[in-house]
């Protein structure tokens, strides 16, 4: 249990946010967890463009919004208008961190680049993200996840064995390349404290998903392996995948070693296996996949999914079944770390949000106001930070610079 004298690490920061979609709100929410003062730059009218991605949508809002932009003040303020422009540039100015995921060169269309920005304010750190990179002969290419997954090579080994190439089920290198960002943010804020200046800070879909190539990657780089779709199973370990079982359900077992092998064949009465020359050690059970894997993949048909998971429970034995969402948000393990939780919306009600999933031990990481509702903010920070009245701000919304 936290002391109430404990503070989140980055309270006190303030982030000027005109990303939009997943992976800058993605950043910058982890920020906000973390204390950060996010202001969310919207379209008035249309918002971010997931607030319109539905269904599933609780009344008017969209569920996909509500995952990404907890913890976070919304401004809504039109940044194709002049006026809109010096607002906007006046925030920035006040800000420790811009981040933005315009197409490259969007923002410094408006006013609002990095080279006149730091010109005035010499600390601010400022963090794009685009598809492709900031220079190179696709750096002004529109770019999503699933393009990326596929130009970078992540569908060419993610799929069913004999199957199309597939994405993977949520938006993975936009998350990645969101908490690349925000790593990056923490290490510039850092290095701030030394020199006293900020940067700029470019990422992109592309280079993050290279990077999260990982072993396959180095595979062919260094021994010209071709990388190949296997499903749920590994290249190099065997036995290390989903099984299906007799209710049509699957079960995983991940043995990595041959202790954990040999804990598997023994608790599914197939100890006799350890004796085969042709299973003992992991390249043997390599070159003898195919064999081995209708062995054991036949055991497992022979039982429903509840029997192995009751069989297979050995905190030894890296394995599990695959669960279902509503299986997945209810185990006890999910239930302990208090992963789910409820949050008061100001219009909705309650709505449920997935904490922050890392724990300090001296500082705050948590949710501690929902999902904003598109300008909600707008009046409190543009009064606070810049002092408009309360006459100009009616002005301004009646201009349609701003909504509130």
């Amino acid at each position: 249990m936290l002391s109430k004298s404990v503070s989140s690490p980055l309270s006190g920061i303030r982030i000027a946010d005109f990303t939009r979609i997943l992976a800058g709100p993605y950043a910058t929410q982890i920020l906000g967890d973390l204390g950060a003062e996010v202001w969310k730059i919207e379209r008035p009218g249309t918002g971010d463009d997931v607030r319109n991605w539905v269904p599933p949508q609780i009344n008017d809002q969209s569920c996909y919004y509500l995952c990404l932009n907890r913890n976070k003040k919304s401004l809504a303020i039109d940044l194709q208008h002049p006026d809109g422009q010096k607002i906007a540039r006046a925030l920035a100015l006040k800000s420790d961190v811009l981040m933005e995921n315009f197409k490259t060169g969007g923002l410094k269309k408006l006013g609002l680049g990095y080279e006149e920005l730091s010109k005035e304010n010499e600390r601010l750190i400022y963090c794009s993200i685009t598809g492709w990179g900031a220079t190179g002969p696709f750096a002004k290419h529109a770019g999503y996840d699933v393009i990326a997954e596929a130009v970078g090579g992540f569908m060419a080994v993610t799929g069913p064995k004999d199957g199309e190439p597939c994405k993977a089920g949520v938006a993975v290198t936009d998350m990645m390349t969101g908490l690349y960002a925000h790593g990056a943010i923490l290490a510039a804020l850092l290095q701030r404290i030394q020199t006293g200046k900020g940067q700029k800070i470019d990422c992109n879909l592309l280079s993050t998903q290279i990077t999260a190539l990982m072993n396959i990657g180095s595979n062919y780089l260094n021994a010209g392996l071709e990388g190949r779709r296997w499903g749920t199973e590994h290249e190099s370990i065997i036995p290390y995948q989903a099984f299906a079982t007799k209710d049509g359900r699957h079960y995983v077992v991940g043995a990595g070693n041959d202790a954990a092998f040999a804990k598997l064949v023994k608790l599914m009465d197939l100890e006799h296996l350890t004796e085969n020359e042709k299973f003992q050690g992991n390249a043997s059970r390599v070159k003898n996949r195919e064999e081995l894997l209708q062995i054991i993949q036949e055991r497992f048909l022979e039982e429903e999914l509840k029997y192995w998971e009751r069989c297979l429970d050995d905190p030894g034995l890296p394995s599990g079944p695959v669960n279902t969402l509503a299986e997945a948000y209810n185990h006890p393990q999910v239930e302990h770390l208090g992963l789910v939780q409820k949050v008061e919306h100001p219009q909705y009600g309650q709505v449920t949000l997935t904490a922050p999933p890392v724990e300090f031990s001296e500082a705050e990481n948590r949710i501690r106001s929902a999902p904003p509702l598109l300008g909600e903010h707008t009046k409190e920070v543009l009064q606070r930070e810049l002092g408009f009245s309360d006459a100009k701000l009616d002005q301004l919304k009646h201009d349609r610079v701003i909504d509130f």
